[in-house]
């Protein structure tokens, strides 16, 4: 049995910490923050998503949600919109200038995935990337 340092829960966790830290790095002549980019990037992959919706995807309250958002509105990335079916909630939708700022986003991201990568094989990429998406499918399906 690994040492519980050495455990996959743990190695992924150091990973992805590492990761955000590397891609912090290099998204710092950008505008954005860390939790904006991340932000930004989830509205671009669920564009119409709630707000609510959102808050759960980034794990974080939606007071710091919101706050984020009227970061992003105000830098006119993005904009809510009522939600038709529901008064009291909001739609998540990139505006025009959200182009550069994601541009950003991919390269820093690029940059960070290649020095992560350093050293695999293609293979060994694809059946990494497969392996975590057979992990978040399991995971998120109970």
């Amino acid at each position: 049995m690994p040492r519980l340092e050495e455990s996959i829960g743990f190695l992924l966790a150091d990973a992805s910490r590492l990761m955000r830290r590397s891609f912090e790095q290099r998204i710092t002549g950008s505008s954005l923050t860390l939790a904006q980019a991340r932000a930004l990037a989830h509205v671009a992959r669920n564009e119409g998503c709630r707000q609510v919706e959102l808050a759960d995807q980034l794990e974080v309250k939606p007071i710091t949600l919101a706050r984020l958002l009227d970061q992003l509105e105000q830098a006119e990335l993005v904009e809510r919109r009522p939600d038709p079916d529901d008064r009291r909630a909001y739609r998540l939708y990139l505006r025009p200038q959200a182009d550069q700022a994601l541009d950003d986003i991919r390269t820093a991201g690029g940059a960070m995935l290649a020095v992560a990568l350093q050293g695999f094989s293609e293979a060994e990429a694809d059946a990494l990337a497969s392996a975590l998406r057979k992990m978040r499918s399991n995971l998120s399906s109970r």
